[in-house]
């Protein structure tokens, strides 16, 4: 069994910090310092992001099944699952399938609910780079942009392009999976799926991925969970409102 790659710093109750799509774990570099002055920090690369391994199957029994093989890897117990986006539906199935292992959970900007795939224009961007003809980062970049105009999303994604070798540019994330797999991405968490211990849900104000319509799922999946919103930010939340996003943890947890 490949066990995830993490980052693991500071001492005490171990959180577990999951990512979302794209993403790795140098995108909670940050938040996860100054949560370790407090807690042991697990900076969490899931499979095909990262350095983490590749492989061709990902939906999110897998994931979790990688979670649970890490958490038995470092004999782990009582942890808290702190995960964005794809991570927190990641966090939430974990919690589901291993109530027995998870103290808390705190899900940032995702519901339980089925999400349409709406990644096809970042695939298609990533898939037209050709790393023979596109060889330094600024080539990268200008043809990304022939798709995706956001310079703050390209950002994002190109933390993902590496040198692999000399003069050989790749990407970090398993591009070819997760085209396939895309539609995994969005899927619900199951239909009976319960965990009774408690959870923080964090939601974006200006990013539509939780609505004031799915409190009454959030609740029937999560009965001892609670919903705070921060204003005036879109999904990636945790970078735009750090010290904010800090807090509302940190109460959560006290």
């Amino acid at each position: 069994m490949q066990i995830l790659h993490s980052k693991i710093s500071g001492k005490g109750t171990p959180i577990l910090i999951l990512h979302g799509y794209f993403g790795m774990s140098d995108n909670w570099k940050t938040l996860g310092k100054k949560f370790a002055e407090n807690f042991q920090i697990h900076l969490i690369d899931q499979r095909n992001h990262g350095r983490s391994f590749h492989q061709d199957d990902f939906n999110y029994d897998h994931l979790a099944d990688d979670l649970f093989a890490y958490v038995n890897h470092y004999k782990l117990d009582k942890i808290i699952v702190l995960g964005h986006s794809m991570g927190g539906k990641t966090a939430m199935l974990f919690a589901v399938k291993f109530p027995n292992l998870v103290d808390k959970l705190i899900i940032a900007d995702i519901s339980p609910k089925y999400y349409p795939p709406h990644h096809n224009e970042i695939l298609k961007a990533l898939n037209s780079v050709d790393f023979k003809i596109h060889n330094t980062r600024k080539l990268v970049d200008e043809k990304i942009a022939e798709i995706i105009p956001n310079p703050g999303v390209r950002s994002f994604l190109l933390k993902n392009v590496y040198w692999k070798e000399k003069g050989v540019l790749d990407y970090r994330f398993n591009l070819t999976s997760l085209t396939e797999n895309n539609h995994e991405v969005g899927k619900a968490l199951p239909v009976h799926a319960l965990f009774e211990g408690k959870v923080l849900f964090i939601s974006a104000g200006n990013s539509g991925y939780i609505l004031n319509d799915d409190h009454a799922l959030i609740k029937l999946h999560f009965p001892n969970s609670s919903i705070d919103k921060i204003p005036n930010v879109g999904h990636w939340l945790h970078a735009e409102s750090p010290e904010l996003f800090y807090e509302l943890v940190m109460k959560f947890l006290r």
